[in-house]
């Protein structure tokens, strides 16, 4: 959520920021903000000043008492009566107004970083670099989900039986592969110096709010009405809220943090011939980094966790590329953005598995995650966070380019996690 002040104090930069997002209308929104704004202090401005005159009027009622004078301290508490049934009306509608704000504000995604290049949709994303040869596959390669149903290690329609589409069931050697790409990207992420976290799966209506899934995203989350829980969309959600309301010192700065978790989709978008298989499920499994630090140390902090996803991908010798997301694409929360696809060889496209995020203050004011200044006054961190990886892709990919026709061979790194070489 942006801060009212900066929105005052840089409403040119705001709105134009807003444009580079394609938002619309953005003057009116931001106007109407500041107008909320000014009608909010107003209604303080009264207040505060019924209830200091409300102050002035007790200590005189009491001085009236101790001289005797009732008749006229009488008279004294009526006014104070009027004065306090006022207060109650204006501190209702503040209330009201102060929600309408906080409403509106919400409805504002975050300003992009002056690196984030103009455009409307993925296809204006930056492709910022590219590693790796794309695999020449043998006559007659499969794309993975193919591949799945001839070595029976993944069945979809089991797991349509069980609860719906996009729920598949992970069988013999296609569990244990995912259990050991989940152990390798977490034993990474414990050498790069993160403490591991195992965090709930459903969340309350604060932590949602909190990261910016809601309101944004409610229609894409699972939603228990009975007891108003929502299952995590990913583990950045509930890993950043055990920060909500800290005030940080230096010893605890930066955090570092990384977590796996199942995450859950409700809306996973359009089904068709492009999104066959793993490319998009409503159920799937990500290990998660996540970084809090100082706002001067937020972009060093981003370009680190870039590195730390691509050295996954070198290890899992996947060929990728990082694209640096225009206005258009980038998330509603995020001030930069960079995506790592990798390559799928029987697809012959490029399959995005990590999303690497600085979201700046925007989700630090709501969760009102803080640090104490030299001065002593509260300052609010930036929060960052990044897939290290998401599964389903990256199991697309390497089903596709390592198959042989005796069988999938099994990257070098995997095979003292997963304990074979081969599929098939």
């Amino acid at each position: 959520m942006l801060l009212v002040n900066n929105i005052r104090d840089n409403k040119v930069k705001v709105i134009e920021g807003l444009k580079k997002r394609n938002f619309e209308n953005p003057s009116e929104a931001i106007d109407r903000i500041i107008e909320t704004d000014d009608l909010r202090k107003s209604t303080q401005g009264q207040l505060d000043q019924i209830l200091a005159d409300g102050n002035v009027a007790a200590r005189r009622i009491g001085q009236l008492m101790k001289e005797g004078k009732r008749k006229e301290a009488e008279e004294a508490k009526k006014a104070t009566q009027e004065n306090k049934a006022k207060s109650k009306e204006l501190a209702d509608q503040l209330k009201e107004i102060e929600n309408d704000l906080r409403i509106q504000l919400y409805d504002i995604p975050n300003i992009p970083n002056d690196k984030v290049p103009a455009g409307v949709g993925e296809n204006d994303n930056e492709v910022v670099m590219e590693y790796g040869d794309k695999p020449d596959l043998h006559k007659g390669a499969m794309p993975h989900w193919d591949l799945i149903v001839k070595y029976d290690i993944i069945d979809f329609e089991l797991g349509n039986k069980i609860t719906g589409a996009g729920f598949p069931v992970y069988k013999g050697k296609g569990a244990r592969l995912q259990r050991a790409m989940i152990n390798f990207f977490l034993e990474e992420a414990l050498k790069g110096g993160y403490t591991e976290i195992q965090p709930p799966i459903l969340i309350n209506e604060a932590s949602g709010l909190g990261t910016g899934q809601l309101p944004d995203k409610e229609g894409q989350m699972y939603h228990m009405t009975t007891d108003n829980l929502y299952a995590i969309p990913t583990a950045e959600v509930p890993i950043t809220n055990i920060y909500r309301d800290v005030i940080l010192d230096d010893g605890q700065l930066p955090v570092k943090n990384v977590g796996y978790s199942p995450c859950f989709r409700r809306e996973a978008g359009a089904w068709g011939a492009n999104v066959r298989g793993l490319n998009r499920l409503h159920q799937f499994d990500k290990v998660e980094i996540v970084q809090i630090t100082y706002p001067e140390e937020s972009y060093k902090v981003l370009d680190e966790m870039v590195q730390h996803v691509q050295s996954l991908l070198e290890k899992l010798e996947l060929p990728y590329r990082m694209l640096n997301l225009c206005g258009g694409d980038l998330g509603f929360t995020s001030a930069q953005t960079f995506d790592m696809e990798v390559f799928s060889g029987a697809q012959k496209k490029w399959l995005e598995v990590s999303s690497i995020s600085n979201f700046e203050t925007y989700q630090a004011n709501r969760l009102k995650v803080r640090y104490k200044d030299e001065n002593g006054k509260s300052q609010l961190l930036h929060t960052l966070n990044g897939s290290a990886l998401a599964l389903p892709r990256i199991l697309a990919a390497l089903l596709e380019n390592n198959q042989t026709e005796e069988g999938i061979v099994i990257p070098e790194v995997l095979r003292p996690y997963c304990g074979f070489d081969s599929i098939g």
